[in-house]
């Protein structure tokens, strides 16, 4: 039985030492040359003088060197913590810091960023796969298999990895995660979605963001294909198409952004990707038109929505799209619970409200993270005991929800960004719900941005028009307006070639809301 994530690579390393465990560009390692590659990190990092519990932060390329480092901190006893190298250097800075990694994994390009730090630097050369380099001395492959592990084993309630998300105040919290949360969420998630040896799974997400921990040890507890993805692909959408036909991949994972980017430049075929089985998303909402574009399209693949913040360990509740939706406002829910997952909407009061009442969204279960690290008043903050009547441990989401009368939940939008203009209640979500209908803009965001004026706050909305469309803001107002109220519509308006995102690929609304406030300033 497995107990640590590392654990599904040795035992496919015995099990089926020469199938294809993991696949970059043209280059790909077996499972055995995985286990002994990781074998030899852990070793090297041992050495360096890492210790059961110590943290390891990873500043590197989602390339193999990344997915043998993250596996031989695993073996090491170490929790990994995995960095963006896209990240301005002081923002990387503060959580170096904030961790006190022991050792870091770095590229050369990286200087700047661990620059400061008290830990140990370690240099991966690119390319190397299974070699790394610090002052000269070179950590190798001694070409043997072995299941070898740190004397002192490690429990599946010790931290597997540090992964950090931004905080109201400026400074990034680091979610801490356990072996046992992720073999949770894996296991089902092999058994509903029918994981196999045989499979292809897709490498989109970067490091950084917890999808990519499903496509690594779910692809790995099935003894799979891993297929990385290079970050470079997302500039070049005909290319991730093409990706997914020339690997005949079987299962894409991925935010909806980058399925709305595919679909928007009409890139998928009648009857396309004929190896694809699965399409899954997860950390945004999905405009519906996207998903009939594709599911009208591939009516062989299995469409599944999933939803779950990074406190909550990948995923906790799912849902497969039956057949395709009626039409472009046909709401997509957020489904049932994953299994050991609990989902709650509840009111002030922490008590449970009627179906189809709106209502914060609560998670329990398997999947809940300890904590933030060394941040036991933020922790208190979002993890609650509740509903009430029930010792039981949750995580505030910070989404609204309502769960309807079968007991399938629906995202109605983060609270926070439910405004109040004129009196009314307004979701934002609402709004770009039916802006993604429009036919002349190929993607949009909006977002509220406070006034001095009588209502308060504005609605802006940044938008990408489609080339030949009718891009006028007044034009795009009135097609709104047959959608929703005069008080729902945006009073702002700005073009732009292409809207801003963040490290995870998704839009990035804080941005956003800057560009507006600067164009004020302007004026």
């Amino acid at each position: 039985m497995t107990s640590l994530l590392q654990d599904w690579v040795t035992l496919r390393a015995n099990e089926q030492p020469n199938r294809t465990a993991v696949v970059s560009r043209d280059a790909r390692l077996t499972y055995a040359q995985l286990e002994t590659a990781a074998t030899q990190m852990a070793r090297a990092l041992i050495a360096e003088g890492c210790q059961p519990g110590d943290r390891v932060c990873l500043l590197l390329p989602k390339d193999l060197e990344a997915i043998v480092a993250i596996l031989g901190i695993l073996k090491a006893g170490c929790a990994y913590v995995p960095l963006d190298l896209a990240s301005p250097a002081p923002r990387v800075q503060k959580m170096i810091a904030a961790c006190e990694p022991r050792v870091l994994l770095t590229e050369p390009r990286a200087s700047e960023h661990v620059s400061g730090s008290a830990a140990k630097v370690c240099v991966v050369q690119p390319g190397s796969a299974v070699e790394a380099t610090r002052d000269g001395c070179f950590w190798r492959n001694d070409g043997s298999i072995s299941s070898e592990l740190p004397s002192e084993r490690r429990t599946g309630s010790d931290a597997a990895y540090i992964l950090f998300t931004s905080g109201s105040t400026g400074a990034p919290k680091g979610v801490v995660i356990t072996h046992d949360n992720v073999i949770h969420f894996v296991r089902w998630a092999v058994d509903y979605f029918e994981l196999r040896p045989e499979d292809r799974l897709s490498g989109h997400p970067p490091l950084h963001f917890d999808l990519s921990v499903f496509d690594m040890f779910g692809a790995f507890a099935a003894g799979a294909e891993l297929h990385l993805v290079g970050s470079e692909l997302n500039l070049v959408p005909a290319k991730l198409a093409a990706l997914i036909r020339d690997r005949a991949l079987t299962q894409w994972f991925s935010v909806p952004s980058v399925l709305t980017y595919l679909a928007k430049f009409d890139l998928v075929r009648e009857g396309d990707f004929p190896s694809l089985r699965r399409v899954l998303w997860c950390g945004e909402v999905l405009p519906t038109p996207t998903l009939r574009y594709w599911m009208d399209r591939l009516p062989h693949v299995q469409f599944t929505n999933l939803y779950g913040p990074t406190e909550t360990t990948i995923a906790s509740s799912y849902h497969t799209v039956a057949s395709i939706p009626g039409d472009d406002k046909q709401e997509i829910p957020i489904g049932r619970p994953c299994a050991g997952e609990c989902l709650y909407v509840l009111n002030d009061r922490l008590e449970e409200v009627e179906p189809n009442e709106l209502g914060d969204l609560y998670i329990g279960g398997v999947g809940l993270s300890p904590g933030y690290w060394r941040d036991p008043d933020k922790t208190n903050a979002v993890f609650v005991t509740g509903p009430a009547g029930r010792n039981e441990r949750l995580y505030k989401t910070g989404d609204l929800a309502r769960r309807d009368h079968d007991g399938l939940f629906y995202f109605a939008g983060r609270a926070d960004d439910q405004i109040k203009s004129r009196g009314y209640r307004i979701e934002l979500g609402e709004i770009e719900s039916a802006l993604h209908t429009l036919e002349t803009i190929r993607e949009g965001a909006v977002v509220a941005v406070g006034s001095g004026d009588f209502d308060g706050v504005r609605i802006c909305c940044a938008y990408v028009p489609k080339p030949g469309g009718t891009s006028a803001p007044s034009a795009l107002r009135s097609e709104l307006a047959a959608q929703l109220p005069s008080y729902m519509l945006p009073s702002r308006w700005m073009e732009v070639t292409a809207l801003p995102r963040n490290a995870n690929g998704k839009v990035d609304k804080p941005r956003i809301r800057e560009m507006f406030v600067a164009e004020e300033a302007e004026d």
